[in-house]
């Protein structure tokens, strides 16, 4: 087949090599802008602005995850490596989706299987390149894919066991709206059956409208009947499992995070002192929630995924005592005022930056939140440097962005890795 690979990233570079197996397959690379990784010798390429609407001479299309289906105009097929996967993986998928705590929540679930001594790949966004490891998946495995919206868009297989944590605005920079992006996580359930199971956080007025179209077997979390917390204990029905400190994961969004994971390997495993052993195993992801350090009395935490509003506040409920949190960066549709008013509950000072700064700020007007200051340019030394002049003994500096990395920073982790390394430059009374 003649095939364009439309966006050469990391997936794009892995789809490439997929589909160059095939030998009789012409594989063209397609992307806006010279592409940043190698290209494989010979490979042929074509690059420009408009170059996605100009595809009708291919019989497949295989899209790079945040590239709108809508964007490519061609007479051939569009595809996908999480639809490729889909439809040709041996083994049973639990699918992990929602705004925050997906790579988390996967985390715990693979722990607990591989606790159990299960054959487990881990792969999406968080894991491995899922077309890279497929050859090598037997039917006994069990593959647990973390799913964004994007590679949700055009799903046209559901998992047999589907997760949907808290949804909320994201990736508006990319959807048209919230209706197409929470159609689009919709799809992670749309083609499941009654023999199926639908995990969904039953808070949460979008994943809660999920379920209600959904035909698999629901399970709401945290629920009495199924996993949940109880006199500080995971339980699950009448089931102690464990006490929630064996999880070494702060803040409730994390026991709730745990109580899906349960829920997700229940039907797999479910001896306590296996959930136990797996819950310990799992230390924690970088960037999320991270503590860095501990100077001259004030904790340092990395939560430089924390790109969305509520990311934020589950982290700033998530540490006592007074606090400094760096907020801002670049747009991605976010409304604010949650995260004003929750200002307005804690011993806080806020530090904004990047582009979105100005828009917080209002936010923070509105509910009568004040303290806060505006640094224009920062470099990230600049910023830790005044959040730790203006943090106190016994309390915290957080960096929770409640927005898009871009701009300031290369991407999250660039963020994050800048903002730990200011931190260790800070001085030697480090802990």
């Amino acid at each position: 087949m003649k095939i364009a690979i439309a966006g050469y990233g990391l997936e794009g570079e892995s789809n490439y090599r997929y589909w160059a197996a095939d030998k009789n397959n012409q594989l063209t690379i397609v992307d806006q802008k010279q592409p940043e990784r190698d290209i494989p010798s010979g490979s042929a390429i074509t690059i420009g602005d408009d170059v996605f609407k100009k595809l009708q001479d291919f019989d497949l299309v295989i899209r790079t995850a945040g590239l709108a289906p809508r964007k490519i105009k061609t007479n051939g097929k569009i595809w996908s490596a999480a639809n490729e996967f889909f439809a040709n993986c041996p083994a049973q998928i639990i699918g992990v989706t929602g705004s925050k705590g997906k790579g988390t929540t996967a985390s715990l679930i693979t722990s607990i299987l591989k606790q159990a001594g299960k054959k487990v790949w881990l792969v999406g966004n968080i894991g491995l390149p899922p077309l890279d490891v497929i050859a090598d998946i037997k039917p006994d495995d069990i593959v647990v894919y973390e799913l964004s919206s994007f590679q949700l868009w055009d799903l046209e297989k559901s998992p047999h066991i589907a997760v949907i944590l808290f949804i909320e605005q994201e990736h508006l920079d990319v959807h048209i709206d919230m209706a197409e992006y929470v159609a689009a996580k919709a799809n992670i359930t749309k083609y499941q059956t009654p023999n199926d199971i639908l995990i969904y956080n039953q808070s949460n007025l979008y994943a809660q409208n999920i379920a209600k179209q959904s035909r698999a077997t629901l399970v709401g979390y945290p629920d009495a009947t199924k996993a949940h917390v109880s006199d500080g204990y995971f339980c699950y029905g009448d089931n102690r499992i464990c006490s929630v400190n064996v999880l070494h994961l702060i803040g409730q969004h994390n026991l709730d995070n745990a109580c899906a994971a349960i829920d997700a390997i229940w039907p797999f495993i479910n001896d306590t002192s296996v959930i136990q052993e797996g819950l310990y195993a799992f230390t924690g992801l970088p960037h999320r929630l991270q503590f860095v350090s501990e100077i001259d009395g004030v904790k340092y935490y990395d939560d430089s995924i924390a790109t969305t509003p509520s990311s934020a506040i589950a982290a700033l409920r998530a540490l006592s005592g007074p606090k400094v949190i760096i907020l801002g960066g670049s747009s991605k549709g976010s409304d604010f005022s949650d995260l004003a008013l929750e200002l307005t509950k804690h011993d806080v000072r806020a530090i904004l930056i990047g582009d979105e700064a100005g828009k917080i700020a209002q936010a923070c007007q509105a509910v009568g939140f004040s303290d806060y200051e505006i640094i224009d340019n920062p470099t990230m030394n600049i910023v830790v440097n005044r959040a730790s002049s203006l943090a106190q003994s016994g309390g915290t500096v957080l960096l929770s962005p409640a927005s898009a990395s871009f701009g300031l920073f290369k991407n999250y982790v660039d963020r994050g890795n800048q903002f730990q390394a200011a931190v260790k430059a800070l001085g030697p009374n480090s802990k």
